[in-house]
């Protein structure tokens, strides 16, 4: 069994209240999890309106395939322009 984790840094512009950025972070969260049926969750930065960290898991039996998923969740994700990707860590783990 493999495990792909990866965490995606955000800057969201223009956000001056947790209101607005729950907005932003949901709206992401909910098209990765439509398109690519993984786990997201918002992980860290959860009091800070400007920036936004979420977390992303998928499961599966190839490296490469996981690999090339995360890849592609990441270009999706950094292609939406609903805030700034700043930084992105991934990991494969292998159970």
């Amino acid at each position: 069994m493999v495990v792909g984790i990866c965490i995606l840094r955000f800057r969201i512009h223009d956000c001056r209240s947790l209101k607005a950025k729950r907005r932003v972070v949901k709206s992401i969260i909910q098209q990765v999890r439509n398109k690519f049926n993984a786990s997201v969750a918002e992980v860290g930065a959860n009091d800070v309106y400007h920036r936004a960290e979420i977390g992303v898991t998928m499961a599966g039996s190839d490296t490469k395939v996981i690999n090339a998923k995360l890849d592609k969740m990441i270009n999706m994700v950094d292609d939406l322009n609903l805030a700034e990707l700043m930084d992105t860590e991934m990991e494969i783990i292998h159970l």
